[in-house]
């Protein structure tokens, strides 16, 4: 993950412009390449409180950073727009040319501190259709910090059928683990890519050797506070050892 700090027009901007964003942002970016990343998901993740739907200065201030980002990127770039802003990431990736968006409620309803988000399923492909995109869509299934109806298998059955290219499992909170057997009825349920959005560390991630990716956040930063720069050390130790699981290891050690 890049975590960016605080955009300029959100409740949390300190006046410092952009550059101080961009700065982070390139370390974050660079310090992932070099610890063997295969991609890198950038997120608003500074600008709290969050509302459900992006400002128009969100956008335009994430087009230009992701913009950037990708400039100087040796790996993927994706996009995340927060609290739950699918078209708006769309939008941002296209003109800013990053390669994938996740998508925090894709379908169904969520509950959340930001009160009932609607899914956007058929606004987005439309979106996506419009813009000619090659832009890959990572739904997330009944996500993280949010309470929902539908169990777990018929969320993700719904989810597929509206089309996404992958899904994703997460636990109830950033840096909380996903359970192992969602992981495994997501796979089943779907038929598609399933990636593992929370709670990784290089201490469980062979219990979801079946994932087909990981979103990784809090447990690279230094110390793992989610709101420090990304820790060398820690990409690489996790890097590490989801190279073992691919080449058929534990992942247990280094």
């Amino acid at each position: 993950m890049v975590h960016l700090l605080p955009l300029p027009g959100s409740y949390s901007h300190r006046g410092k412009g952009l550059r101080a964003v961009l700065e982070r942002a390139f370390s974050d970016l660079a310090v992932l390449e070099e610890g063997g990343a295969d991609a890198a998901l950038v997120e608003n993740f500074g600008d709290v409180p969050f509302p459900k739907r992006a400002s128009k200065s969100t956008v335009a201030f994430m087009t230009a950073v992701v913009g950037e980002l990708v400039r100087r990127a040796g790996i993927t770039i994706g996009v995340n727009v927060l609290r739950s802003d699918g078209e708006a990431a769309l939008a941002v990736a296209a003109a800013a040319g990053a390669r994938f968006i996740r998508v925090n409620v894709f379908t169904g309803v969520a509950f959340t501190d930001q009160g009932i988000i609607e899914g956007e399923a058929h606004r987005l492909l439309a979106l996506r259709k419009a813009l000619g995109a090659g832009v890959a869509i990572f739904a997330d299934v009944n996500v993280k910090h949010a309470w929902h109806l539908q169990p777990l298998e018929l969320a993700a059955r719904d989810a597929a059928r509206n089309l996404p290219d992958a899904l994703i499992v997460t636990g109830s909170g950033t840096g909380q683990a996903a359970c192992p057997e969602d992981l495994a009825q997501l796979k089943a349920a779907a038929g598609l890519p399933v990636l593992v959005g929370s709670g990784i560390t290089p201490g469980n991630v062979a219990e979801y050797r079946a994932a087909d990716g990981f979103i990784v956040g809090t447990s690279i930063k230094r110390d793992g506070d989610v709101h420090a720069p990304v820790d060398p050390a820690r990409v690489a130790a996790l890097a590490a050892r989801i190279a073992m699981l691919r080449a058929g290891g534990t992942g247990q050690g280094v």
